[in-house]
């Protein structure tokens, strides 16, 4: 049994690596708009999937990890990341029972709420404007979101196998 609580922990953070990877991958300009944030989508799912391991602490690492890697405000995504997956935590009993559509609007707005975060802390540097590029993450998430709840419900299975 302890080697299997060893092979998730593994799992989490090598999936968490590889999205933070796919975060910093050189995109030209027009598909770096539709570049959703895989991160918070992966960490969104091992929230809801194992609530009971992974939560604030992660969301806080892997933000500001992100923050560096990206080179943004220290804190930002930290911030983001930390209170979406506070949310997730909060409701993630009732977020498994639903179907995956409401699942679906769910990460809508934990991915809007996200962008909104990060749009105002970067406003607070120096005034920025919202473009219409704003959105396109949002959309391209939850879009992507059956594909990675999928993809990581794949992936987790072998958490399982002895």
């Amino acid at each position: 049994m302890r080697l299997n609580n060893q092979v998730g922990f593994f799992q989490v953070i090598l999936t968490l690596v590889f999205t933070m990877c796919l975060r910093v991958v050189p995109l030209s300009e027009e598909m770096a708009l539709l570049n959703p944030d895989w991160v918070l989508l992966v960490l969104i799912y091992w929230v809801l999937s194992l609530p009971d391991r992974v939560g604030i602490f992660y969301a806080w690492t892997f933000g500001l990890l992100t923050d560096e890697l990206t080179g943004r405000l220290l804190g930002q995504y930290a911030l983001a990341y930390s209170l979406i997956v506070y949310l997730c935590l909060k409701f993630h009993n009732r977020l498994r029972q639903f179907p995956f559509f409401q699942q679906g609007l769910f990460i809508f707005f934990c991915l809007l709420l996200s962008q909104l975060l990060l749009f105002f802390t970067k406003n607070l540097q120096h005034p920025a404007q919202l473009h219409a590029s704003f959105w396109l993450p949002v959309f391209t998430g939850t879009l992507c979101w059956p594909f990675v709840y999928s993809l990581m419900r794949f992936i987790s299975f072998f958490r399982f196998i002895k």
